[in-house]
This record gives C-alpha cells, structure tokens and sequence, in this order.
C-alpha cells in the first residue's frame, strides 16, 4: 500500500502485535481507522499521533500512581542501558528514593516535563545549525519552563550489523540496498532525528530503505531485532552493541543529558543520582561495557 496508508496486517507488524488484536481495537473503537471498499485502513499520521497520544495517557496513570509514594520522581524521554544499571545501583545503595522511568523517545520526554507529566527528561537531541545537543529545543518543546541542563554522560551511537552481515554494509551508502533490512526507531527519539538529518544531508531517499517504516522504541530493541533475524542493520549505541556481541560502525560521539526543574535538581533522590553517576565504583563497573565518558558528569551545562 501507500507509505502514507496500513492495512491491518501492515499496522499490525508497525505496533508489533498480532493481526488479531488489530481487530479488537476496531471493535472497541480505540484505534484510528477507516473503511474503504470493505477492507480497513490506517493513516500512518493518525496511528502515530495515536501512539503519542496513548504514551501521554500512560504517563498520566503513572504520574497518579507515583504521587502517592513519597520521595518519589517520574522520568521520560531517551534511554540507555546504563539509564537501567545506574537506576539500580541507586535503588541498591538508597532504597528509600525511587525515580521510574519511561522510555518514550527525547522529544516526548520534553513534551511531557513541560506539562508536568513528568518530573526529568532525558534527551540527546542535537542541533545541526549550533552544534548543540538539547538546549536549543528547550524554547520549542518546554516554553512554561527555564529548566536545568545537566549532563549524565557522552556515548558512541552507531550502526548494528549481526557479524555475519557486517562485510556487507558499508556505511550510508549501503542502506538502499534491497538486499539489507533497517530497523528504525520511533518518530522524536534522538537517533531518528539523527537518522533523518544524515539522509538529508546525503541525499538518501527514505522510500528506497527497506524497513524505514519499521520502527522500535529502545536501543536494545534494535539489537534484538538483528539477532533475531527480523533486521540486517540498525542505529543503536555502542553499549548495545557490545553487549549482544553485534559488529559497531560509530557515527557519533553524543551528549545525554537530563532536564529538570532547579528544585527537582535538589531534591535528595537527583543528589543520590549524581552521586552515584559520579563515583568510582559506579564508572568501574560501566568501565566494561565501554564508549562512554562521564567528563561532565552531573555539570549543569544550562540554567
């Protein structure tokens, strides 16, 4: 069909579920489609604009489940593995504060800190035109706010190739060829972004990729998606990479920063998130995952 349309079996595969439930979210009325010549149809803008959606629902549920544990914040936006191991360890060492986390892609994260859905984003947005990474979004996606920047880490982005696919790909060039299938991520994450400059830059039509359309929400996802034969290359950090034994071309070295009210930044749960960020024995342990730099770790880089 159309890039622009889904049948139910293309929309089922673009959300990652079963055909059947396509039909159950018909029947209930919860998903925007139509009827044309007695086979259902659905606008790729609607569906995303419905995902979107359905992800801020979702952060209003949590956000009322959350205000009834003390000390406790809520955060939205990119991810990371190490996002996972430093929550941990924080949990580990300071049982009494709680940060939960939702990985809903950079600009949502924004999004939803500026409408208070969320207490801290997460982004790695970057700016083509300043060479900057978030702050020159922060005027677009969080005006009732003059948040804190503060930076967690820097990390290599790249692509994923399984190791018997790597003599294959060879770079950009090698993404229209019919041969090898992408795994993208969602619309508003940072590596999409990324993803969508470089094609412009480079003059790569997004039609001529097989498996544009094809769109997960994690790193690891990406990852998963190649070992399990469903992709042949991919965009994710180099962590992932490591971690799941896939081949690494870098692209960027990226900074991740958090974004924050300065009286969420002092609140004793962020402090115990620097802290932690910041030790020895926390980078000892990341140390054999690799690519990463905490040279500005817990800087507060805008004000």
């Amino acid at each position: 069909m159309s890039s622009e349309l889904m049948n139910t079996k293309e929309v089922a595969k673009y959300l990652d579920i079963h055909e059947k439930q396509i039909y159950l979210l018909i029947k209930a009325g919860k998903i925007p489609c139509t009827r044309l010549t007695g086979k259902w149809i659905f606008p790729l803008k609607l569906i995303d604009d419905w995902i979107q959606t359905s992800a801020h629902v979702g952060l209003k549920q949590a956000r009322k489940r959350i205000n009834s544990i003390e000390g406790a914040l809520l955060a939205a936006g990119s991810n990371d593995p190490l996002l996972d191991i430093l929550l941990t360890a924080i949990k580990t060492k300071h049982s009494d504060f709680n940060i939960f986390s939702a990985n809903t892609g950079s600009v949502s994260g924004l999004e939803a800190f500026n409408t208070g859905l969320t207490d801290i984003a997460f982004s790695h947005l970057y700016d083509p035109e300043t060479g900057e990474y978030n702050t020159p979004y922060l005027k677009k996606y969080c005006p009732d706010h003059q948040p804190v920047v503060v930076n967690l880490f820097y990390r290599q982005i790249g692509f994923l190739t399984p190791k018997s696919k790597s003599n294959r790909f060879r770079g950009w060039e090698s993404l229209t060829q019919k041969d090898l299938r992408f795994i993208n991520r969602q619309r508003g994450s940072g590596v999409r972004i990324l993803l969508d400059y470089e094609l412009k830059n480079r003059e790569i039509s997004c039609e001529n990729i097989v498996g544009y359309d094809l769109e997960v929400y994690t790193h690891f996802e990406v990852g998963l998606s190649l070992i399990s034969g469903e992709a042949d290359v991919g965009i994710a950090s180099a962590a992932v990479a490591k971690i799941l034994d896939l081949n690494f071309q870098p692209i960027v070295s990226e900074r991740f920063d958090m974004i924050l009210d300065k009286n969420t930044f002092f609140q004793p749960a962020i402090q115990a998130f620097i802290e932690t960020l910041q030790s020895e024995q926390f980078k000892s342990r990341v140390a054999k995952i690799g690519n990463y730099s905490f040279k500005d770790a817990g800087r507060i880089l805008h004000s």
